[in-house]
């Protein structure tokens, strides 16, 4: 039995100091939906829980400009309802909305969904799709990163001790821009992902001008496959086009075989989503999807 001791910081600055202080023992806690199962599994041993839910600037979903910012308290749930986020990065909202429960969804935090760093975890495929960035705060000051270059590993970040990740930045949608996330699981509710899909295509008229596709639980951090934008790159699009493009993805994957599937059948996933998830951005970007 871990004896836990519970700090509730009243400013960000305190949290990321005391963050600092307990670097070797402590741990951030949001919604609790992945660490709390992390200490009943034995995977956690944190013996200070530094408790971030009395920081208002960790919460809520606010247009600035050319950016959308949410918060990282800001819960799956708030993200799934919100008609901001479906506006600006539909495929965000997609997965939120595919995430856990609605008992999870409600306590559970995009930012908590990032820092545990799972390789399942459903909305990093999505956020990066979109061009989202990250702001992370320390005492030290804040810096801005790609949510792409976020992961290190399974269940492994950028974050230093003392460090939070305050907001995600997601930029404004590209005119004939669309987004679409597609997700494979076992079952309907509570399931997660074999395989997930986070898909964005640009048309410049009939043709393609730019194709983003991030795979989900097939590697140990979300993978984007660099190779899909240049062979769709100034194509017209088709359902050969997109096959092609999910046979290239199927090669990229790492998945690995555990009690969820085989490795075999994750790369089989990954060519069939991968066309699903493109050809419906695609629609999007043209007007036709608009849900």
């Amino acid at each position: 039995m871990i004896e836990l001791r519970y700090h509730r910081p009243g400013s960000l600055e305190q949290a990321c100091e005391l963050g600092r202080r307990f670097a070797g023992s402590g741990a951030f806690l949001a919604g609790g939906t992945e660490l709390v199962p992390d200490y009943l599994r034995g995977r956690e041993t944190a013996t200070d829980l530094i408790a971030l839910d009395a920081l208002p600037e960790l919460h809520g979903i606010r247009i600035d400009g050319s950016v959308l910012r949410i918060g990282a308290l800001t819960t799956v749930a708030e993200v799934a309802a919100s008609p901001v986020i479906a506006d600006w990065l539909l495929a965000l909202a997609e997965a939120a909305r595919l995430l856990g429960s609605p008992q999870v969804r409600s306590r559970a935090t995009i930012g908590g969904n990032f820092c545990r760093a799972v390789a399942c975890a459903d909305l990093p495929p999505a956020a990066i799709a979109g061009g989202a960035r990250l702001r992370l705060v320390s005492s030290r000051g804040e810096r801005e990163l790609e949510a792409s270059a976020f992961f290190t590993g399974s269940r492994r970040t950028v974050l230093e001790p003392g460090e939070v990740l305050a907001e995600l930045l997601v930029p404004a949608p590209v005119r004939h821009s669309g987004t679409s996330f597609q997700r494979f699981a076992l079952r309907r509710g509570m399931a997660l992902a074999v395989v997930s899909v986070a898909a964005r295509t640009v048309l410049d008229g009939s043709r393609i001008a730019g194709a983003t596709v991030v795979l989900g639980a097939t590697a140990p951090v979300p993978l984007v496959v660099a190779e899909v934008d240049g062979l769709l790159r100034g194509q017209r699009a088709s359902a050969d086009l997109f096959t092609r493009a999910g046979l290239v993805c199927a090669e990229v994957a790492q998945p690995i075989s555990d009690i969820r599937g085989t490795a075999e059948f994750r790369r089989l996933l990954v060519g069939k989503l991968v066309p699903r998830a493109l050809a419906q951005a695609t629609a999007r970007a043209e007007g036709r999807v608009v849900s």
